[in-house]
């Protein structure tokens, strides 16, 4: 049975970590900070899974305030909308767990079945955060399942998108690597049979030699009309557009490779050079995925749905009962609790409401509405269960529409690259040399010698260094800001990130840190200062019975546990507490509450205290900014425009304007198509844009922005629609991500110049027609290879110079 500890020397929770209160609970001599992490402790005990606690020094998370309601699993119309599969015996699931984060973890979840015998089998993907888990459903229901993961400590995160799944599907990745694998397998063989070409050949080899040249030619064929067809779709694609990119000199480099090394062959005129046709296309289709590959575990294109729940209790009749937010009508009563999502446009029909619109506004102060009073959509409750009617239903909703607004989901232009930029004039100059030789040879009247020099213009000049610099730097940069929390969508983003002038930054989660508010508490007389611990017990034992925001936000600041009753307690409905602790009168709330004229307070969060009828001062709530901040601000503004747009009220602005000096460059009360219209402003000068944001109120202009950068505490919990996520460990490090990303271009131009290099030496041998197939067998990967080490060494040099390794 539980009971407080007296005394011990330890000073965490044993589950989760967490600092010990003063009286912790206490089992088998381990001290727990709550009964839930006491209760996760005992289920694991009880089914031989302590092990959990031997892999990580606390591997668990805190239990704290975990108020399940799980009914809504019950209802078959929504738990047909999350299952992968469903036959009469056997239901398979996959969930997102916020939770998964170490080895213990993998190992707990692959020992469900320890647990709950009805679970057959679960398997991890550790990097998405999911577990897909086979259980038998004659024995359990997909209620009991997600219990089960609740009571230890890894409740999944069930959303609106996992009913409106849209799969994406992995046959393009599988497709590229399998072209890869066929490509690799061809090159291996044909240098295997190459080599007696390239040593010379012995009598005995002399007579395989036409064979040796046929078996090439066939392992060039599957090279040809699978791994490179690509190529030749995109050249073809963009011919008729009169476009020439980068494919096109690729493509028509491989077709006059076979071509040639096909009349060759069949004509026993030498061995063609199919070994640097199978070489080419081999590490082009590794660059192609290196520069495909990117953070398949993250969404950059979430929207509302990942926001909303999957079901709202509706009250039918008197009688409660879960429904699909699908079926949520005009007219409909639901009941919303506290910590839970308003799914729709409602009129508040009981119960106090006090809703943080932080999300979708980014105003950071609760909203109180009084009852009869429209509520939005996407608003968050805080105190307590409360009551609405639907007078628009979810499709209709005041945030459905912001977020289907064709302005906010258009998609912002294709991103420029080096390579789509050089493509074009690379491929003009090809051409040019090219026609140039074979004119000069028929001019000297020597057929044969403008056909070997117009080809070997087109094969020796294919540009395989330039499209390999970029993906193998991009790449590498890539690998370097994931060591750093920074996530971006694709390569193309580091070049975009490189011409970036102007910072735009949201405030209230963005640049301010949610979980590091600053309590203060200043005398009457305004001085800044701190009550004697005898007064903080007496105001944390009145806080401790009220359940609204400020009162628990006041509570969990003061951290003390509890010491005195609380008798005569009295609370008005967003206005203030009062009642009797240690035969003191103690109140707490508005200075209007407690009876004094209008106190010269800051705007933002505060509650007056009054001891005894004696007025003690105030309590203000002070956000903070993110570690490292003020550095950030004043590196980025030497180099960049700042600019900061906010949907919260403008009580911070005074503390904003050492960081942000004019205020034509500050902006509050913004709605989110007053933030999307600033960006456009910005763009029409000429501006290249950063969008700093969290939020489905900076939505639009994250979209609209030339980069847009979702700035949140966990990368997998939900942020909007972006071009990168930045883990908020990394958020003081953007100017160094700047300076990496425009270290890189210079890079890739760097690592184009080596390859313009060696393409002028493949000339002069090209330009005279004797450019042999050991020439370009040699010239081809040793570009190729000092690329890819060029590359690879210059990042991490300017890497290490940036301080991001």
């Amino acid at each position: 049975m539980l009971k407080p500890a007296t005394t011990s020397a330890q000073t965490q929770c044993y589950h989760c970590g967490d600092d010990l209160p003063a009286n912790p609970f206490v089992l088998e001599s381990k001290q727990f900070c709550c009964v839930g992490c006491q209760g996760v402790y005992q289920i694991l005990s009880k089914n031989d899974l302590c092990s959990y606690y031997a892999y990580n020094d606390v591997p668990g998370q805190t239990q704290k305030h975990q108020e399940k309601h799980f009914e809504y699993l019950d209802e078959e119309s929504i738990a047909a909308g999350l299952v992968d599969y469903k036959d009469e015996k056997t239901t398979v699931i996959t969930l997102y767990i916020p939770a998964i984060h170490c080895s213990s973890c993998i190992w707990l979840l692959e020992n469900l079945y320890k647990i709950n015998p009805s679970i057959v089998q679960s398997r991890i993907d550790f990097l998405k955060k999911q577990v897909t888990i086979t259980y038998r459903n004659t024995e359990v229901s997909l209620r009991g399942v997600v219990e089960t993961l609740a009571a230890i400590g890894y409740e999944p995160l069930i959303s609106l998108q996992d009913v409106i799944k849209e799969q994406k599907s992995g046959n393009a990745d599988r497709g590229l690597i399998t072209k890869i694998a066929v490509a690799g397998f061809c090159f291996g063989n044909v240098m295997l049979l190459s080599f007696p070409e390239y040593f010379g050949l012995a009598s005995f080899e002399q007579q395989f030699k036409d064979f040796f040249g046929w078996l090439n030619l066939a392992f060039s064929v599957p090279v040809l009309l699978y791994s490179s067809r690509d190529y030749f779709i995109s050249a073809w694609k963009n011919l008729k557009v009169k476009n020439l990119n980068l494919d096109f000199p690729l493509a028509l480099g491989i077709a006059v490779m076979f071509i040639r090394s096909a009349i060759e062959i069949i004509t026993h005129t030498g061995a063609g050079f199919v070994d640097t046709l199978c070489a080419l296309v081999f590490f082009l289709l590794i660059g192609k995925w290196m520069q495909q590959h990117t953070y398949h575990y993250l969404s950059f294109e979430r929207d509302y749905r990942s926001y909303f729940p999957v079901a709202v209790t509706r009250i039918k009749n008197g009688i409660e009962k879960p429904a699909p937010l699908s079926e949520l009508r005009i007219g409909d009563r639901m009941l919303v609790r506290s910590g839970e999502i308003i799914p729709a446009d409602a009129i508040l029909l009981k119960g106090e409401s006090k809703i943080d619109f932080s999300f979708v506004t980014g105003e950071s102060l609760p909203v109180e509405k009084v009852l009869g009073e429209v509520v939005y959509a996407g608003g968050r409750q805080l105190a307590g269960a409360i009551e609405l009617e639907v007078v628009k239903p979810v499709s209709q909703s005041y945030l459905t529409k912001l977020w289907n607004n064709e302005t906010f989901g258009s998609k912002q232009r294709e991103i420029k690259t080096f390579s789509d930029t050089v493509s074009k004039y690379f491929s003009y100059v090809l051409l040019l040399i090219a026609f140039g030789a074979a004119a000069y040879w028929l001019f000297n009247h020597d057929l044969n010698k403008a056909v070997a020099a117009f080809t070997a213009v087109l094969i020796i000049a294919c540009p395989c260094a330039l499209a390999l610099s970029s993906p193998f730097t991009l790449a590498a940069v890539l690998s370097i800001f994931d060591k750093n929390k920074f996530y971006l969508k694709s390569t193309a983003v580091v070049e975009e990130l490189a011409r970036i002038n102007t910072f735009v930054f949201d405030k209230t989660g963005t640049i301010t840190n949610p979980d590091a508010e600053k309590l203060i508490f200043i005398k009457g007389d305004q001085q800044q200062t701190e009550l004697p611990l005898s007064q903080q017990q007496m105001i944390a034992d009145l806080a401790r019975n009220s359940g609204h925001p400020l009162s628990r936000e006041l509570l969990r600041l003061l951290d003390l546990s509890k010491k005195y009753p609380t008798d005569a307690f009295r609370e008005k409905i967003g206005r203030g507490i009062s009642g009797r602790v240690n035969n003191n009168i103690v109140k707490l709330g508005s200075s209007t509450f407690i009876g004094l004229p209008l106190i010269n307070s800051p705007k933002g969060s505060t509650i007056h205290v009054m001891i005894n009828d004696e007025y003690i001062g105030y309590f203000l709530f002070k956000q903070q900014w993110r570690k490292g901040f003020k550095e950030l601000i004043f590196k980025l503004a030497k180099k960049a425009d700042l600019h900061l747009l906010s949907g919260d009220q403008d009580h911070d602005k005074e503390s904003l304007i050492p960081f942000f000096p004019s205020l034509q460059q500050m902006h509050f009360k913004q709605s989110p198509q007053n933030k999307l219209d600033y960006i456009l402003k910005l763009q029409h000068t000429g501006k290249k844009v950063l969008m700093c944001g969290d939020g489905l109120n900076d939505a639009g202009a994250l979209k609209q922005s030339d980069l847009g950068v979702a700035v949140t505490d966990n990368v997998n919990n939900f942020s909007p629609g972006c071009d990168a996520i930045l883990d908020a460990e990394g958020f003081a490090k953007l100017p160094q991500f700047l300076q990496q990303a425009k270290d890189a271009v210079k890079v890739i131009h760097m690592s184009f110049g080596i390859s313009v290099l060696y393409n002028i030496v493949g000339f002069s041998f090209a330009v005279q027609g004797i450019l042999s197939p050991l020439i370009a067998a040699i010239l081809m990967p040793l570009s190729t290879a000092t690329i890819i080490l060029f590359t690879s060494i210059a990042t991490r040099w300017y890497a290490h110079k940036n301080h991001l390794l």
